[in-house]
């Protein structure tokens, strides 16, 4: 055989190598290409999942009816164009139990490259709340948990939920027990009679209440002796009972027999009502006060034969000299 018949021997391995190291090669540059490129894209297009957080849990009405919340939702929208909010869904509840749920619907836009703090008001109704869960008793604190869903439209992500959550307490309001012990008359006439109120307050909440005023106005055998409004700094401490002294001044000639009935030693009713402005952990409120269907009767003091001592159910009126 001659020399240029013989088959043409071919290094295939050498040559596999080659193709894949070219390919290789080629493929990297398009990968990374590819990569550059959508770096650059990403860097100028800015396109990200928008952040929320609960920035803040405020109550600016609170009374024994009902308590408004709202809550503070910081959201950052990093991306170039605006996003809409969806929707926004809520859910109070306490100890697992629901209290309220609701749905806030097309609650707005959050601007480009910015950031919003959507407020989501809340209201807690008391009733609805003790006609479901007989143990929530008024008086007491209760925890609770807000569950916030922020459901938003991304380019590029799409629609997204942003879930967001928020403990604390909230109290159940109760109002305070009033009761006049005693009627101390600093100067009695029947033209213009000053006195003095020895008043009873029994605080049957779960926590302080800080006294900064209140308004009142008295009964007397159903005639208003008058009433005023007080400034009284003072604390009602939880579950206890605080003593306050609250002047008024009356003319006993406008009240008739209701004067002589306790003269006589009879009793007569009284019926007290007003407000009281308090300062609470959980904000200030104004709590009604009333006591109606009491009795109150003139006691002489000891030195003019009687007893002093108060040790009667029923309130005492007594002159001083």
């Amino acid at each position: 055989m001659a020399s240029s018949d013989k088959p043409e021997i071919v290094d295939r391995e050498r040559k596999d190598d080659d193709i894949e190291e070219g390919q290789g090669g080629f493929i990297d540059k398009v990968k990374g290409f590819i990569h550059d490129i959508g770096e650059k894209i990403e860097e100028a297009i800015g396109f990200g999942k928008p952040t929320a957080d609960v920035t803040g849990i405020h109550i600016p009405k609170i009374n024994l009816e009902r308590a408004d919340i709202v809550v503070d939702v910081l959201i950052k929208n990093p991306n170039p164009v605006p996003i809409p909010l969806i929707d926004i869904n809520y859910l109070i509840e306490s100890d697992g139990r629901k209290l309220i749920s609701g749905l806030i619907p097309d609650a707005g836009t959050i601007h480009a490259h910015g950031e919003e703090t959507v407020k989501i008001p809340v209201s807690l109704i008391y009733d609805d709340i003790k006609s479901t869960y007989a143990d929530i008793k008024p008086g007491s604190i209760i925890p609770y948990k807000i569950k916030v869903d922020l459901i938003v439209d991304v380019p590029v992500f799409g629609r997204l939920t942003l879930p967001l959550e928020k403990t604390g307490e909230i109290p159940i309001p109760y109002k305070p027990d009033i009761d006049v012990e005693k009627i101390k008359f600093e100067r009695f006439s029947f033209e213009e009679t000053v006195a003095i109120l020895h008043v009873k307050l029994e605080n049957k909440n779960d926590f302080d209440l800080g006294l900064n005023s209140l308004d009142y106005e008295v009964w007397l055998s159903d005639v208003s002796i008058g009433g005023a409004e007080l400034s009284k700094s003072t604390t009602l401490d939880k579950n206890g009972i605080s003593y306050i002294d609250i002047p008024i001044t009356f003319r006993p000639k406008d009240f008739g027999s209701a004067l002589w009935d306790m003269i006589r030693g009879k009793g007569t009713g009284y019926t007290m009502k007003g407000h009281i402005d308090v300062n609470t952990p959980f904000g200030a409120m104004k709590l009604p006060i009333d006591k109606e269907g009491g009795t109150t009767r003139l006691k002489k003091n000891k030195e003019d034969g009687g007893d002093d001592d108060d040790d009667d159910d029923d309130e005492v009126c007594k002159f001083s000299n």
